[in-house]
Order: structure tokens, then C-alpha cells, then sequence
């Protein structure tokens, strides 16, 4: 139930401290978008705790594409308007909404294919008859480490850790192109602060760890932290963009 069923149960559940949520971006700033109605309210029913990490998505094409950097593939896809597909994990998908994003920031027409789930796109993407996708490097990284599909431009703030060869949107040409399926852990709204802040540090001293950043870069996600707030903040941030990108197409 995209979540919905564990957020419900959170939401009920005595604001102590004890009970807790790991969520995903798309759980709490798009699926209510989507939604004819969802049980709860992710900005007022949830208080976040922690970032526990990102999964940025990447732009990638066939290693047989034309287009060997942003500026290329975006020259190519203006010059053939309608012809360049695109594959995701199903309408409302975070591959989906990324290139809505991307279309409509770099002024192209680009032809959306869903999937049932990105492993089932995959294979047309790598047999070219997929011209792009947005995808969490973690998903790419067996076809990158191949060279079966190439990389053209990071859809985050600042380049990817795991993938430093590779710039951001705005360093290849496109500000503003930006889509991170993160994840969070969250309580419910009442929780004293004292605890937030305690099962903050408690969390963030885990994810300093070395051993476990080092398992979240090989799983493709940056190593997460930071403070209730800057969590809160995402969330808010994100609950804006994406509305604003349902709500305009």
C-alpha cells in the first residue's frame, strides 16, 4: 500500500519515542498527490527524526547512444520530438516524475513508457529500444560497472560519492533537474523533543560509522545525518516540488 499502511499505524501509535518509521520520499511527498485520500497528513501527523540516506537518480542511455553528454542527449531529443521513450517503474513512479521534471526544464518532448517495476524496463533499455531512463544508481550500478548503459548527469545537489565522474544537472547544463528517493525515519507528532533529539544522536552516531557508510555507498545511496530540522525540511521541500509537478501535469 505505498506505505500508507505503516504511516496509518504510526499515527495511532503513542507519541513516546518507541515506535518508529523508516519512509521513503515518495511515500510522504508524492503518493499523496496521487491519491484520492490518504489517512494521514505526512507535514503535521509525522515529526522526522533523522536522514538515514539518499538515492539519487541518474540519466542514463544505451552505451550505444549518440549522445554522449547533457547538452548532446538534450540537442537530440529536441531534434526528434516524440521519439525518444523513456522507461519507469509505473505512472507517479519516481522515474516517471524525475524526467516530468526533466522534460519540462530542458523544454523537450519526451514519451513516457511504464513499466510493472524498473527491473522489467531494464532490458529494453539495454537492448536500445529505450532511449533514457532516471534511475537510483543502486539499480544501475550492474549495467554501469558493464558499460551497458552510460551515465550523463546526476540528479542532485552535488556529486554522488559513489559515482564522482559523473556531474550534477546543473555543473552538465540543467539547474534545477533534481530527484532523490530518500529515506527517513519519522514518529508521530507529540513525541517530547528531548527524545527526538536523543534518538537523533543515536542515529547519527550509527551512520557515522564507517563500516556502514561504506555498505550504503555499495548499495548505491549516500550515507545520510543531519538534524531533525534539515530532515523536516526535505520533506516540506519535496512535498512542494512534486505537487507542483502532479498538480501541472
Amino acid at each position: 500500500a505505498s506505505g500508507n499502511v505503516a504511516a496509518d499505524l504510526l499515527v495511532r501509535s503513542p507519541a513516546d519515542g518507541y515506535t518508529l518509521m523508516v519512509a521513503a520520499a515518495g511515500n510522504l511527498a508524492v503518493k499523496p498527490f496521487l491519491e484520492r485520500s490518504v489517512p494521514f497528513d505526512p507535514l503535521t501527523d509525522l515529526v522526522a527524526v533523522i536522514n538515514v540516506a539518499d538515492a539519487a537518480h541518474i540519466l542514463v542511455v544505451p552505451a550505444n547512444m549518440e549522445a554522449k553528454d547533457l547538452a548532446q542527449f538534450i540537442a537530440y531529443a529536441r531534434a526528434n520530438p516524440g521519439k525518444v521513450y523513456y522507461g519507469s517503474a509505473g505512472i507517479g513512479s519516481p522515474p516517471h516524475l524525475s524526467l516530468e521534471l526533466f522534460g519540462r526544464l530542458a523544454g523537450v518532448t519526451l514519451v513516457h513508457i511504464p513499466y510493472k517495476g524498473i527491473g522489467n524496463a531494464l532490458p529494453d533499455m539495454l537492448a536500445g529500444r529505450l532511449q533514457a531512463m532516471s534511475i537510483s544508481v543502486g539499480s544501475a550500478l550492474p549495467y554501469l560497472k558493464t558499460g551497458q548503459i552510460r551515465p550523463l548527469a546526476a540528479a542532485a545537489k552535488e556529486r554522488l560519492a559513489g559515482l564522482p565522474d559523473v556531474p550534477t544537472s546543473a555543473q552538465a547544463g540543467l539547474p534545477g533537474w533534481e530527484m532523490s528517493a530518500w529515506f527517513a525515519v519519522f514518529v508521530p507528532k507529540g513525541a517530547p523533543p528531548e527524545v527526538i533529539r536523543l534518538l537523533n544522536l543515536r542515529l547519527q552516531a550509527a551512520l557515522d560509522d564507517a563500516k556502514l557508510r561504506q555498505r550504503l555507498l555499495d548499495l548505491g545511496a549516500e550515507p545520510g545525518g543531519g538534524s531533525p530540522e534539515s530532515a523536516a525540511e526535505r520533506l516540506r521541500a519535496d512535498h512542494r516540488l512534486w505537487g507542483q509537478v502532479i498538480r501541472e501535469a
